[in-house]
Protein backbone atom coordinates (compact mmCIF):
# COMPACT_ATOMS: atom_id res chain seq x y z
CA UNK A 1 0.00 0.00 0.00
CA UNK A 2 1.01 3.13 -1.07
CA UNK A 3 1.76 5.78 1.93
CA UNK A 4 1.59 8.41 0.08
CA UNK A 5 1.89 10.26 -3.03
CA UNK A 6 6.07 10.05 -3.64
CA UNK A 7 5.87 13.19 -6.33
CA UNK A 8 3.99 15.07 -3.81
CA UNK A 9 5.85 18.81 -3.53
CA UNK A 10 5.93 20.07 -0.35
CA UNK A 11 4.96 23.22 -1.11
CA UNK A 12 1.47 21.38 -2.11
CA UNK A 13 -1.69 23.26 -1.40
CA UNK A 14 -2.00 21.06 1.90
CA UNK A 15 1.32 22.53 3.33
CA UNK A 16 0.38 25.86 2.36
CA UNK A 17 -2.77 26.09 3.62
CA UNK A 18 -1.83 24.07 6.96
CA UNK A 19 1.20 26.89 7.36
CA UNK A 20 -1.49 29.77 6.73
CA UNK A 21 -3.77 28.28 9.41
CA UNK A 22 -1.01 27.88 11.96
CA UNK A 23 -0.17 31.86 11.21
CA UNK A 24 -3.06 32.81 12.10
CA UNK A 25 -3.40 30.33 14.84
CA UNK A 26 -0.11 31.83 16.43
CA UNK A 27 -1.51 35.32 15.61
CA UNK A 28 -4.68 35.24 17.66
CA UNK A 29 -3.00 33.64 20.47
CA UNK A 30 0.03 35.79 21.24
CA UNK A 31 -2.32 39.28 20.15
CA UNK A 32 -4.72 38.03 22.87
CA UNK A 33 -1.69 38.28 25.18
CA UNK A 34 -0.80 41.46 24.05
CA UNK A 35 -4.13 43.24 24.13
CA UNK A 36 -5.58 41.19 27.12
CA UNK A 37 -4.35 44.45 29.53
CA UNK A 38 -5.25 47.26 27.43
CA UNK A 39 -8.48 45.78 26.37
CA UNK A 40 -9.76 45.37 29.74
CA UNK A 41 -8.53 48.66 30.42
CA UNK A 42 -10.83 49.72 27.93
CA UNK A 43 -13.62 47.78 29.31
CA UNK A 44 -13.35 49.59 32.58
CA UNK A 45 -11.82 46.87 34.12
CA UNK A 46 -9.61 47.98 37.56
CA UNK A 47 -6.16 47.79 37.63
CA UNK A 48 -5.99 45.73 40.33
CA UNK A 49 -8.30 42.95 38.77
CA UNK A 50 -6.07 42.67 35.19
CA UNK A 51 -3.31 40.79 36.29
CA UNK A 52 -5.16 38.46 39.09
CA UNK A 53 -9.36 38.40 39.22
CA UNK A 54 -10.73 39.09 35.97
CA UNK A 55 -7.28 38.74 33.83
CA UNK A 56 -6.74 35.86 35.43
CA UNK A 57 -9.81 34.33 34.94
CA UNK A 58 -9.53 35.28 31.10
CA UNK A 59 -6.56 33.16 30.62
CA UNK A 60 -7.90 30.37 32.21
CA UNK A 61 -11.01 30.36 30.10
CA UNK A 62 -9.04 30.54 26.74
CA UNK A 63 -6.87 27.45 27.90
CA UNK A 64 -10.23 25.84 28.96
CA UNK A 65 -11.25 26.29 25.57
CA UNK A 66 -7.75 24.67 24.48
CA UNK A 67 -8.33 21.90 26.03
CA UNK A 68 -11.60 20.59 25.50
CA UNK A 69 -11.09 21.85 21.88
CA UNK A 70 -8.16 19.63 21.53
CA UNK A 71 -10.36 16.66 22.80
CA UNK A 72 -13.31 17.48 20.46
CA UNK A 73 -11.43 18.41 17.39
CA UNK A 74 -8.92 15.58 17.76
CA UNK A 75 -11.69 12.78 17.53
CA UNK A 76 -13.75 14.67 14.58
CA UNK A 77 -10.17 14.74 12.94
CA UNK A 78 -10.25 10.70 13.36
CA UNK A 79 -13.93 9.96 12.45
CA UNK A 80 -14.98 13.12 10.19
CA UNK A 81 -11.74 13.74 8.62
CA UNK A 82 -8.95 16.17 8.75
CA UNK A 83 -10.55 18.73 6.68
CA UNK A 84 -13.46 19.01 8.98
CA UNK A 85 -11.60 20.02 11.37
CA UNK A 86 -9.11 22.54 9.17
CA UNK A 87 -12.77 24.23 8.22
CA UNK A 88 -14.38 24.03 11.28
CA UNK A 89 -11.85 25.32 13.81
CA UNK A 90 -10.82 27.79 11.52
CA UNK A 91 -14.05 28.84 10.99
CA UNK A 92 -14.85 29.07 14.63
CA UNK A 93 -11.87 30.95 15.93
CA UNK A 94 -12.82 33.39 12.90
CA UNK A 95 -15.78 34.02 14.25
CA UNK A 96 -14.89 34.29 17.49
CA UNK A 97 -11.97 37.16 16.81
CA UNK A 98 -14.47 39.34 14.98
CA UNK A 99 -17.05 39.25 18.20
CA UNK A 100 -13.80 39.35 20.24
CA UNK A 101 -13.60 43.07 18.70
CA UNK A 102 -17.44 44.11 19.59
CA UNK A 103 -17.53 43.08 23.19
CA UNK A 104 -18.69 45.83 25.74
CA UNK A 105 -17.94 43.95 28.68
CA UNK A 106 -16.27 41.50 30.34
CA UNK A 107 -18.79 38.35 30.79
CA UNK A 108 -18.88 39.03 26.34
CA UNK A 109 -15.13 38.82 26.53
CA UNK A 110 -15.11 36.17 28.55
CA UNK A 111 -17.51 33.37 26.61
CA UNK A 112 -15.53 34.73 22.72
CA UNK A 113 -11.92 34.04 24.66
CA UNK A 114 -13.35 30.25 25.59
CA UNK A 115 -14.96 29.89 21.89
CA UNK A 116 -11.45 31.60 20.44
CA UNK A 117 -9.72 28.81 22.34
CA UNK A 118 -12.07 25.58 21.31
CA UNK A 119 -11.34 26.80 17.63
CA UNK A 120 -7.49 27.37 17.76
CA UNK A 121 -7.16 24.26 19.40
CA UNK A 122 -7.56 21.62 16.29
CA UNK A 123 -5.81 23.75 13.68
CA UNK A 124 -1.97 23.05 14.11
CA UNK A 125 -2.57 19.13 15.00
CA UNK A 126 -5.00 19.02 11.55
CA UNK A 127 -3.09 20.42 9.66
CA UNK A 128 -0.31 18.26 10.87
CA UNK A 129 -1.19 15.30 10.63
CA UNK A 130 -2.75 16.22 6.85
CA UNK A 131 0.63 17.48 6.09
CA UNK A 132 2.11 14.14 7.29
CA UNK A 133 -0.25 11.74 5.62
CA UNK A 134 -0.33 13.79 2.20
CA UNK A 135 3.84 13.55 1.97
CA UNK A 136 5.86 10.86 1.10
CA UNK A 137 7.73 9.54 4.24
CA UNK A 138 10.63 10.95 3.09
CA UNK A 139 9.14 14.68 2.34
CA UNK A 140 6.91 14.83 5.26
CA UNK A 141 9.71 16.43 7.42
CA UNK A 142 10.27 18.97 5.24
CA UNK A 143 6.47 19.69 5.16
CA UNK A 144 5.74 20.04 8.97
CA UNK A 145 8.60 22.01 8.79
CA UNK A 146 7.16 24.64 6.59
CA UNK A 147 4.12 24.49 8.85
CA UNK A 148 5.99 25.52 11.87
CA UNK A 149 8.03 27.75 10.67
CA UNK A 150 5.44 29.87 8.49
CA UNK A 151 3.02 29.28 11.72
CA UNK A 152 5.17 30.60 14.18
CA UNK A 153 5.93 33.73 12.29
CA UNK A 154 2.22 34.60 13.24
CA UNK A 155 3.35 35.88 16.54
CA UNK A 156 6.11 38.79 14.61
CA UNK A 157 2.99 39.57 12.53
CA UNK A 158 1.21 39.88 15.72
CA UNK A 159 3.35 41.90 17.65
CA UNK A 160 3.41 44.47 15.13
CA UNK A 161 0.12 44.67 14.34
CA UNK A 162 -0.77 45.54 17.76
CA UNK A 163 2.10 48.58 17.36
CA UNK A 164 0.84 49.70 14.28
CA UNK A 165 -3.01 48.90 14.75
CA UNK A 166 -4.17 52.15 17.35
CA UNK A 167 -7.27 50.26 18.25
CA UNK A 168 -6.97 46.77 19.91
CA UNK A 169 -10.77 45.81 18.31
CA UNK A 170 -9.17 46.28 15.01
CA UNK A 171 -6.40 43.95 16.03
CA UNK A 172 -9.23 40.93 16.48
CA UNK A 173 -10.85 42.08 13.27
CA UNK A 174 -7.59 41.82 11.07
CA UNK A 175 -6.93 38.62 12.53
CA UNK A 176 -10.99 37.19 12.14
CA UNK A 177 -10.89 38.70 8.49
CA UNK A 178 -7.69 36.61 7.59
CA UNK A 179 -9.61 33.28 9.09
CA UNK A 180 -12.23 34.22 6.82
CA UNK A 181 -9.90 34.27 3.94
CA UNK A 182 -8.31 31.37 4.55
CA UNK A 183 -11.24 29.58 4.24
CA UNK A 184 -10.92 30.57 0.30
CA UNK A 185 -7.90 29.05 -0.27
CA UNK A 186 -9.13 25.32 2.08
CA UNK A 187 -11.55 24.77 -0.81
CA UNK A 188 -8.99 23.13 -3.20
CA UNK A 189 -7.26 20.81 -0.44
CA UNK A 190 -7.92 17.38 -0.55
CA UNK A 191 -8.55 14.78 2.55
CA UNK A 192 -6.01 12.47 3.55
CA UNK A 193 -6.07 9.10 1.17
CA UNK A 194 -5.11 6.96 4.53
CA UNK A 195 -7.69 8.93 6.21
CA UNK A 196 -10.29 7.69 3.75
CA UNK A 197 -9.53 4.30 3.13
CA UNK A 198 -9.38 3.76 7.16
CA UNK A 199 -12.92 5.35 6.91
CA UNK A 200 -14.18 3.28 3.81
CA UNK A 201 -13.00 -0.23 6.29
CA UNK A 202 -14.73 1.50 9.17
CA UNK A 203 -11.73 0.76 11.39
CA UNK A 204 -12.39 0.49 14.91
CA UNK A 205 -11.38 2.93 16.95
CA UNK A 206 -11.57 5.99 14.85
CA UNK A 207 -10.82 8.93 17.36
CA UNK A 208 -11.43 6.72 20.50
CA UNK A 209 -9.74 9.56 23.37
CA UNK A 210 -10.09 6.87 25.87
CA UNK A 211 -8.14 4.03 24.41
CA UNK A 212 -5.07 6.41 24.61
CA UNK A 213 -5.99 6.00 28.45
CA UNK A 214 -6.87 2.17 28.41
CA UNK A 215 -3.51 0.62 27.36
CA UNK A 216 -0.15 1.08 29.31
CA UNK A 217 1.95 0.92 26.34
CA UNK A 218 -0.45 3.12 24.31
CA UNK A 219 -0.49 5.77 27.63
CA UNK A 220 3.07 5.87 27.99
CA UNK A 221 3.67 6.60 23.95
CA UNK A 222 1.03 9.68 24.60
CA UNK A 223 2.46 10.98 27.84
CA UNK A 224 5.89 10.92 26.44
CA UNK A 225 4.70 12.76 23.41
CA UNK A 226 3.17 15.14 25.39
CA UNK A 227 6.31 15.95 27.78
CA UNK A 228 8.22 16.54 25.07
CA UNK A 229 6.56 20.00 24.86
CA UNK A 230 7.02 21.41 28.32
CA UNK A 231 10.32 23.33 27.83
CA UNK A 232 8.80 25.04 25.36
CA UNK A 233 6.15 26.41 27.36
CA UNK A 234 8.38 26.91 29.84
CA UNK A 235 10.60 29.30 28.65
CA UNK A 236 7.47 30.91 26.83
CA UNK A 237 5.07 31.19 29.39
CA UNK A 238 7.85 31.91 32.60
CA UNK A 239 11.30 33.16 32.02
CA UNK A 240 9.75 35.31 28.77
CA UNK A 241 6.63 36.10 30.00
CA UNK A 242 7.68 37.44 33.52
CA UNK A 243 11.13 38.57 32.02
CA UNK A 244 10.63 42.15 33.16
CA UNK A 245 10.66 40.43 36.69
CA UNK A 246 13.65 38.24 36.09
CA UNK A 247 15.50 41.37 34.51
CA UNK A 248 14.98 43.36 37.84
CA UNK A 249 16.13 40.18 39.99
CA UNK A 250 18.92 40.26 37.88
CA UNK A 251 19.53 44.02 38.05
CA UNK A 252 19.40 44.17 34.07
CA UNK A 253 20.33 48.15 33.51
CA UNK A 254 17.43 49.19 31.89
CA UNK A 255 13.87 48.38 31.92
CA UNK A 256 12.23 45.08 29.95
CA UNK A 257 9.45 44.78 28.18
CA UNK A 258 7.62 41.37 28.36
CA UNK A 259 5.84 42.07 24.99
CA UNK A 260 9.65 43.10 23.33
CA UNK A 261 11.00 40.09 24.99
CA UNK A 262 8.18 37.76 23.54
CA UNK A 263 8.89 39.65 20.03
CA UNK A 264 12.31 38.21 20.26
CA UNK A 265 11.84 34.89 21.61
CA UNK A 266 9.49 33.47 18.43
CA UNK A 267 11.50 35.28 16.52
CA UNK A 268 14.27 32.76 17.51
CA UNK A 269 11.56 30.43 17.65
CA UNK A 270 10.42 30.82 13.85
CA UNK A 271 14.63 30.18 12.83
CA UNK A 272 14.51 27.33 15.56
CA UNK A 273 11.69 25.37 13.94
CA UNK A 274 13.03 25.68 10.52
CA UNK A 275 16.46 24.89 11.69
CA UNK A 276 15.56 21.62 13.85
CA UNK A 277 13.23 20.73 10.65
CA UNK A 278 16.16 20.72 8.27
CA UNK A 279 18.60 19.29 10.85
CA UNK A 280 15.97 16.18 10.89
CA UNK A 281 15.77 15.52 7.20
CA UNK A 282 19.76 15.86 7.38
CA UNK A 283 20.25 13.56 10.44
CA UNK A 284 17.47 11.10 8.92
CA UNK A 285 16.18 11.31 13.00
CA UNK A 286 13.31 12.82 15.08
CA UNK A 287 14.96 11.78 18.24
CA UNK A 288 18.59 12.89 17.83
CA UNK A 289 17.20 16.42 16.77
CA UNK A 290 14.98 16.65 19.94
CA UNK A 291 18.06 15.81 22.38
CA UNK A 292 19.94 18.22 20.50
CA UNK A 293 17.78 21.02 20.70
CA UNK A 294 17.47 20.39 24.61
CA UNK A 295 20.13 20.69 25.35
CA UNK A 296 20.90 23.73 23.50
CA UNK A 297 17.83 25.03 26.03
CA UNK A 298 19.50 23.58 29.26
CA UNK A 299 22.29 26.04 28.06
CA UNK A 300 20.61 29.03 27.04
CA UNK A 301 18.56 28.61 30.40
CA UNK A 302 21.64 28.79 31.83
CA UNK A 303 23.09 31.55 30.23
CA UNK A 304 19.61 33.71 30.66
CA UNK A 305 19.65 33.59 34.66
CA UNK A 306 22.92 34.37 35.11
CA UNK A 307 22.61 38.26 33.38
CA UNK A 308 23.11 39.72 36.22
CA UNK A 309 23.83 43.48 35.12
CA UNK A 310 23.39 42.81 31.63
CA UNK A 311 22.52 45.54 29.11
CA UNK A 312 18.92 45.31 27.28
CA UNK A 313 20.31 44.47 24.22
CA UNK A 314 22.57 41.33 25.81
CA UNK A 315 18.57 40.30 27.76
CA UNK A 316 16.72 40.73 24.47
CA UNK A 317 19.85 38.65 22.49
CA UNK A 318 19.15 35.81 24.53
CA UNK A 319 15.57 35.65 24.34
CA UNK A 320 16.26 35.42 21.32
CA UNK A 321 18.52 32.72 21.52
CA UNK A 322 16.29 31.27 24.14
CA UNK A 323 13.61 31.00 21.24
CA UNK A 324 15.85 29.16 18.69
CA UNK A 325 16.87 26.42 21.38
CA UNK A 326 12.93 25.80 21.96
CA UNK A 327 12.17 25.57 17.97
CA UNK A 328 11.41 21.82 18.49
CA UNK A 329 7.55 22.46 18.01
CA UNK A 330 7.67 21.10 14.30
CA UNK A 331 9.14 18.20 15.69
CA UNK A 332 7.20 17.96 18.43
CA UNK A 333 3.85 17.37 16.86
CA UNK A 334 5.62 15.61 13.99
CA UNK A 335 6.71 12.80 16.04
CA UNK A 336 3.32 12.43 17.81
CA UNK A 337 1.11 12.63 14.79
CA UNK A 338 3.57 9.74 13.04
CA UNK A 339 3.61 8.12 16.56
CA UNK A 340 0.40 6.58 16.26
CA UNK A 341 -1.93 4.70 13.84
CA UNK A 342 -4.19 6.73 11.08
CA UNK A 343 -7.46 6.00 13.22
CA UNK A 344 -5.97 7.94 16.08
CA UNK A 345 -3.19 9.86 14.56
CA UNK A 346 -5.48 13.56 14.46
CA UNK A 347 -6.31 12.47 18.24
CA UNK A 348 -2.92 12.69 19.26
CA UNK A 349 -1.76 15.38 16.92
CA UNK A 350 -4.58 17.96 18.18
CA UNK A 351 -4.53 16.88 21.52
CA UNK A 352 -0.78 16.56 22.29
CA UNK A 353 0.48 20.34 21.67
CA UNK A 354 -3.31 21.80 23.58
CA UNK A 355 -2.12 19.60 26.44
CA UNK A 356 1.32 20.87 26.41
CA UNK A 357 -0.01 24.34 26.24
CA UNK A 358 -2.28 22.77 29.06
CA UNK A 359 0.96 21.92 31.52
CA UNK A 360 1.47 25.70 31.52
CA UNK A 361 -0.42 26.37 34.69
CA UNK A 362 0.81 23.20 36.20
CA UNK A 363 4.20 25.05 35.65
CA UNK A 364 3.29 27.93 36.81
CA UNK A 365 2.21 26.51 40.31
CA UNK A 366 5.49 24.69 40.44
CA UNK A 367 7.11 27.97 40.22
CA UNK A 368 5.17 29.72 43.00
CA UNK A 369 5.92 27.30 45.07
CA UNK A 370 8.89 26.74 44.49
CA UNK A 371 9.44 30.68 45.23
CA UNK A 372 8.10 29.77 49.19
CA UNK A 373 11.38 28.02 50.06
CA UNK A 374 14.23 29.60 47.39
CA UNK A 375 14.80 32.93 45.33
CA UNK A 376 12.99 34.06 42.36
CA UNK A 377 15.71 33.26 40.09
CA UNK A 378 16.43 29.79 42.08
CA UNK A 379 13.07 28.80 41.75
CA UNK A 380 13.50 29.42 37.85
CA UNK A 381 16.65 27.18 37.58
CA UNK A 382 14.61 24.46 39.65
CA UNK A 383 11.40 24.50 36.96
CA UNK A 384 13.83 24.38 34.60
CA UNK A 385 15.63 21.41 35.43
CA UNK A 386 12.61 19.20 35.88
CA UNK A 387 10.79 20.37 32.74
CA UNK A 388 13.98 19.40 30.79
CA UNK A 389 14.68 16.40 32.61
CA UNK A 390 11.10 14.90 31.80
CA UNK A 391 11.49 15.96 28.06
CA UNK A 392 14.64 14.48 27.74
CA UNK A 393 13.47 11.34 29.57
CA UNK A 394 10.67 11.39 26.78
CA UNK A 395 13.11 11.70 24.29
CA UNK A 396 15.46 9.39 24.84
CA UNK A 397 12.74 6.19 24.90
CA UNK A 398 10.78 7.64 22.47
CA UNK A 399 10.04 5.36 19.10
CA UNK A 400 12.59 7.01 16.52
CA UNK A 401 10.10 7.44 13.61
CA UNK A 402 11.58 9.40 11.00
CA UNK A 403 10.73 7.92 7.39
CA UNK A 404 8.23 5.39 9.30
CA UNK A 405 4.88 4.15 7.14
CA UNK A 406 2.45 5.67 8.69
CA UNK A 407 -0.34 3.64 6.49
CA UNK A 408 -1.63 1.38 9.83
CA UNK A 409 -4.41 1.30 12.33
CA UNK A 410 -3.86 1.11 16.34
CA UNK A 411 -4.97 -2.39 17.63
CA UNK A 412 -7.93 -1.22 19.88
CA UNK A 413 -9.30 -4.39 21.93
CA UNK A 414 -9.79 -6.39 18.32
CA UNK A 415 -7.81 -9.22 16.87
CA UNK A 416 -4.12 -9.53 15.04
CA UNK A 417 -6.22 -10.85 12.50
CA UNK A 418 -8.94 -7.92 11.98
CA UNK A 419 -5.40 -5.52 12.05
CA UNK A 420 -3.76 -6.95 9.02
CA UNK A 421 -7.33 -7.12 7.69
CA UNK A 422 -7.66 -3.21 8.01
CA UNK A 423 -4.32 -2.90 7.28
CA UNK A 424 -3.99 -4.13 4.00
CA UNK A 425 -4.50 -2.29 0.84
Amino acid sequence: MQSGNRSASIFNVAVIVASLGYFVDIYDLLLFTILRVPSLKDLGVPQSEIDSGVGLLLINVQMAGLLVGGIFWGIIGDKKGRLKVLFGSILLYSIANIANGFVTGTTGYLFWRFVAGLGLAGELGAGITLVAEILPKEKRGYGTMIVATVGVSGAVAANFIAKVVPDWRYCYFIGGGLGLLLLLLRISVIESHMFNQTAEKNAVGRGEFLALFNNKERFFRYLKCVLLGAPTWFVVGILVAFSNKFAVEMGVKSPINPGDAVAFCYAGLVLGDFSSGLLSQILKSRRKVMMIFLALTAVCVGLYLNLHGAEKWLFYTVCFVLGFSVGFWAIFVTIAAESFGTNLRATVAITVPNFARGMLPLITMLFAFAQHYFTYLQSGAIVAVICITASLIASYTVEETFGKDLNYVEDINYTEEDVKKLSAD
